[in-house]
């Protein structure tokens, strides 16, 4: 009999993903790949975080989300979310007040030191991502859109 948690070496008997054609797995080191490379940019100027980052660009996009709605528009796991806010909260680059006197639940907006990161590292960004898509000729930008358009919904179920 053999033991359930030895190593075990792939084989005949069992069907490894083929990583390199899984589009899951191919999307999202497309996506580490280039969020590193924007991050890169801003982690050493302002000691920001990729998560970070992303609530922050959502803030600035949305405001006046609670938590549990920044973690919604981003897909982020709500826990990743909740500790980039707090630290970014800390940090002065984010304010966190109360919807209409009501505890309950938190209303988050960028501040002045949030929007002053913000200004600087979104044209980063945008210049990354004019890089990637230069990669692509305009018909093929455009199928990209269409494409993530049509598949983002299903995603989000």
């Amino acid at each position: 009999m053999s033991n359930p948690r030895k190593p075990a070496p792939a084989g005949a008997e069992h069907a490894p993903l083929e990583l390199e054609h899984f589009l899951p797995y191919r999307l999202s080191i497309l996506s580490n790949t280039v969020s590193q490379a924007i991050a890169d940019d801003y982690q050493r100027k302002y000691d920001l975080g990729m998560t970070e980052w992303r609530v922050m660009a959502v803030l600035a996009r949305f405001h006046g989300l609670s938590a549990r709605e920044v973690a919604e528009r981003t897909a982020m796991d709500k826990v990743a979310v909740s500790r980039a806010l707090a630290r970014l909260v800390e940090a002065g680059r984010v304010h966190r007040d109360t919807h209409d006197g009501d505890k309950r639940r938190s209303v988050l907006s960028l501040t002045e030191a949030g929007w002053l990161i913000h200004d600087d590292v979104a044209p980063m960004a945008r210049a990354r991502e004019r890089e990637v898509l230069q990669k692509l000729d305009p018909d093929e930008q455009q199928w990209l859109t269409r494409i993530l358009d049509k598949l983002q919904p299903v995603a989000q179920k």
